[in-house]
């Protein structure tokens, strides 16, 4: 009985084993985000100083890119070269989240960065009814970006 029981439990063990594996090499999971932006200087300055990303290592080396971390396995890429008049729509966004919306709205006043809450309202928030608090902004080519404490409330 203690063999049979043995051997089970190695049987499940393998079989979980063998599970885990198919799930992971079915894991779709994000590598980077790539911004064409007019001007790399100015975007790469403001990413550093509005949203605080730290630059990563730069693999072309041909002074059009910049990497940044935003996480372990991912990254932000702009890329130099796009005209400065393309039309942004706000629902073509990205979002971040922080522990308190309203000292990110302190370090945006501070750099005179003008945001908005989803109606377009200036310098106010849209709390959404699950209590989240965002507001949006948008960068020197005017993408989009939206701040919320999502990630924080639970």
């Amino acid at each position: 009985m203690k063999t049979l029981l043995f051997i089970l439990g190695i049987g499940f063990t393998l079989s979980f084993a063998a599970n885990a594996q198919d799930t992971k090499k079915d894991t779709v999971m994000l590598n980077h985000i790539a911004m064409y932006v007019h001007d790399l200087k100015k975007s790469t300055t403001f990413y550093e100083t509005i949203l605080r990303f730290k630059k990563a290592d730069e693999p072309f080396k041909d002074g059009k890119h910049t990497w940044f971390d935003l996480s372990p396995t991912s990254r932000l890429h702009l890329i130099e070269g796009a005209p400065n008049d393309i039309k942004r729509d706000k629902n073509d966004h990205m979002c971040f989240s922080v522990p308190s919306v309203d000292d990110f709205i302190k370090r945006l006043e501070k750099n005179n960065v003008f945001f908005n809450n989803w109606k377009g309202e200036p310098k106010t928030f849209t709390l959404r009814v699950d209590g989240v608090k965002q507001i949006y902004f948008q960068d020197p080519d005017g993408h989009w970006i939206e701040i919320n404490d999502d990630g924080f409330k639970k």
